[in-house]
């Protein structure tokens, strides 16, 4: 049987990175990751998947990944996409739920496509980066594709736009607290067939790009200011994920807050209403206190990750501010449980 090939897009992040022998710090170091993965026998065993790495340069930390960045990796896997049968998007930690969440909405195919990385550099002792990265070739090689954008990391695998980094520490960084895991790995892959989603029709890969409608998150908090919140309002924004107390309260007794929203979602700010909880689902007819008054409408059980990228694809689309509030609530990449 002919072996499956894997297309790894190496962008940058921990997993090859070399520590600096002045400073002491890792820092990302070019044509290193190439080098560890030559010296891992377990690439060469035969029940692997061949595979190209290719390096971009250059080599970014995930926290300074921008919406231009997701553009970029959404391109390289469409220019490769017909030589390939699955693909791996090598990232760092800090931003992978953002970018795997965009790229979820950027990218439908019949392809399985991965985005993992790691918590200690591959060159480590202690690195989990052996595991995640030929969990994630086996899975990206599979007798059965995964026909969507996924996050690999410490044993799981989840829907990308159902994915949050949960611990700065831990091997386990990554959850998706209000979706079950497409997969675990233990001594065996689990895959659970009947979550993952349908086979588009089409055999290509269809790219939407995102263009630069302006969007942006806040977080509620106690002492919030009406000023605060009216100046980020009136700063041309087109869409807001508002990241409000439990099920989606906010402080409405605080005054001039609800005059700024409502006057912002009057004249076309789409302004949705996120959890800052970890899990769970707004639902803003619950309390008195709930900001649907204001023309805020619910995000359900989205992800700020998510909602931040639904927003970004939506605009993109080239569609009206009132569109855009009938499509945030539907269910477009198994991002949220619609109802």
């Amino acid at each position: 049987m002919k072996k499956k090939r894997v297309y790894i897009a190496y962008t940058g992040g921990t997993i090859g990175m070399k520590k600096n022998e002045r400073s002491g710090l890792y820092e990302p170091t070019s044509g290193y990751l190439q080098a560890q993965m030559k010296a891992m026998p377990e690439l060469k065993t035969p029940h692997l998947p061949d595979y190209t790495l290719h390096e971009y340069h250059p080599l970014l930390d995930s926290s300074d990944m921008t919406p231009a960045h997701w553009g970029e990796i959404a391109h390289d896997i469409q220019k490769n996409y017909a030589d390939y049968d699955g693909f791996i998007i090598l990232h760092g930690t800090d931003t992978m739920a953002y970018t795997a969440s965009a790229l979820a909405f950027m990218l439908l195919g019949p392809k399985t496509i991965i985005v993992t990385g790691s918590q200690i550099p591959l060159c480590e002792a202690r690195s989990d980066a052996r595991e995640n990265l030929l969990t994630s070739l086996l899975l990206a090689a599979g007798p059965r594709p995964i026909p969507e954008v996924c996050l690999y990391f410490g044993g799981k695998l989840l829907r990308g736009c159902r994915s949050v980094k949960v611990s700065a520490n831990s091997f386990q960084a990554f959850d998706s607290p209000n979706f079950p895991p497409l997969g675990t790995a233990g001594i065996d892959i689990q895959l659970r067939q009947e979550l993952i989603l349908p086979t588009p029709r089409h055999a290509d890969l269809h790219v939407q790009e995102f263009q630069t409608p302006a969007v942006a998150a806040l977080r509620l908090f106690p002492g919030v200011s009406a000023k605060v919140i009216k100046s980020i309002l009136q700063s041309g924004l087109q869409g807001l994920v508002l990241e409000a107390y439990g099920v989606g309260n906010g402080p409405t007794a605080t005054p001039g807050i609800l005059k700024a929203l409502k006057q912002a979602t009057a004249r076309g700010v789409v302004i949705v209403a996120c959890t800052q909880c970890l899990a769970g689902r707004v639902d803003l007819g619950a309390y008195a206190t709930s900001l649907a008054s204001a023309g805020v409408i619910s995000g359900l059980d989205l992800t700020t990750e998510a909602a931040l990228a639904k927003l970004f694809y939506l605009f993109s689309l080239r569609l009206e501010p009132e569109e855009v509030k009938k499509e945030m609530v539907k269910d477009l990449r198994g991002e949220l449980t619609a109802g």
